[in-house]
């Protein structure tokens, strides 16, 4: 299922799936089980794109196809247009110098200085220390950390060792970079730090980002597109701004429950009911967006229909830099209010979305 997305040529694609599927034989105590069914997707060349799902979905086994960590059942995983699951050891290595990965718990070497562990991808590749030098202390730079170039990692903080992985990451130059789960160990301040971050390397660099999260508010705050992964399937995928706006599949609408103003107060979700009663009141997701978010659409709405109207829950929010807002209201249910209720969200560009009925 999907939004409408402009097709992609192969020339401004950094990663194909094409059909791929990934299963994983029986071992120990474990069955044989299908991680990944039939994925095609496309990564755009300098986008941010975000891989959502659950625990257990398979966002980790599609990342680790993109650096051959893992070979595809059946299908192909292309980097550049090169078939990954083909490559020999030598071609792999190769890969690996333009695919950069950072990952959710750091994996920094604790004998190492902050500086030593950026500097470990260039040593293993060969360079020299003038070499070394010369690309480690820009990116340093780059992550804030010139001053705590001789720190070891039991020094620094969460969000310090997730900057000496980014730079780590981007030693050998890549076109790529993977993040798996990146910001789950941090708290919510650092998360924004290092998203941040990631934003203005893809924009300064011109760097590809492929991110993997379960986390709803990182693929708000930083993506441009995103695909809804569960059970091994793309279930949606699209712009960032469409699939939040119009999510089209229920995991989806379930993932995005989770977000500031989507929840309602437990006394009303209590009293939802799916068909109404004489005096019942319906209970509406509005949505809306650019202008429409700065207009006073709720007292608009009250002159139109002639009723009261109740607010619920609410947020005005960005998508991408783009506002919008969400809005739960109450008002009554008869066939006159409900239908004046809907001239108005169609006259005005809103998406509705009927949750049920109180009393």
């Amino acid at each position: 299922m999907t939004n409408p997305v402009a097709e992609i040529s192969p020339k401004d694609a950094a990663v194909v799936f094409e059909s791929v599927s990934k299963r994983f034989a029986a071992s120990g105590a474990n069955g044989a089980f299908t991680a990944l069914d039939n994925v095609s997707l496309t990564v755009a060349r300098g986008s941010i794109t975000g891989i959502i799902g659950r625990s257990g979905a398979g966002k980790s086994t599609l990342i680790r196809l993109v650096n051959g960590l893992e070979k595809p059942s059946s299908g192909r995983v292309l980097v550049d247009g090169v078939d990954v699951g083909a490559l020999d050891e030598a071609g792999l290595r190769s890969l690996r110098r333009s695919v950069g990965m950072i990952f959710q718990h750091f994996n920094l070497l604790s004998s190492r200085t902050v500086f030593g562990n950026v500097a470990l991808p260039l040593e293993i590749a060969g360079m020299d220390r003038g070499a070394i030098e010369a690309r480690v202390r820009p990116l340093l730079d780059l992550v804030g950390l010139a001053d705590k170039h001789g720190r070891y990692p039991a020094e620094l903080s969460g969000g310090q060792k997730q900057r000496v992985g980014i730079a780590r990451a981007l030693a050998t130059e890549p076109k790529l970079l993977l993040s798996d789960e990146a910001t789950s160990a941090l708290d919510p301040e650092t998360t924004q730090a290092i998203l941040a971050l990631l934003r203005r390397i893809n924009a300064e660099l011109g760097l590809t980002v492929l991110l993997i999260t379960h986390e709803m508010e990182v693929v708000k705050a930083v993506t441009s597109d995103v695909a809804v992964i569960d059970r091994g399937e793309i279930i949606e995928r699209g712009h960032t701004f469409d699939v939040f706006t119009h999510p089209r599949h229920g995991t989806t609408r379930a993932l995005l429950s989770g977000l500031p103003g989507s929840k309602l107060p437990e006394a009303i979700a209590r009293g939802l009911k799916p068909e109404a009663a004489a005096g019942d009141r319906v209970v509406v997701r509005l949505t809306f967006f650019g202008a429409a978010a700065e207009r006073p659409l709720i007292s608009q709405l009250i002159k139109s229909i002639g009723a009261e109207v109740n607010i619920i829950a609410g947020t005005i929010d960005e998508i991408g830099g783009r506002p919008y807002g969400s809005l739960v209201v109450a008002y009554g249910g008869d066939a006159e209010t409900s239908g004046k209720a809907e001239r108005f969200f169609a006259e005005n560009g809103l998406v509705t979305e009927v949750l049920g009925h109180v009393a």
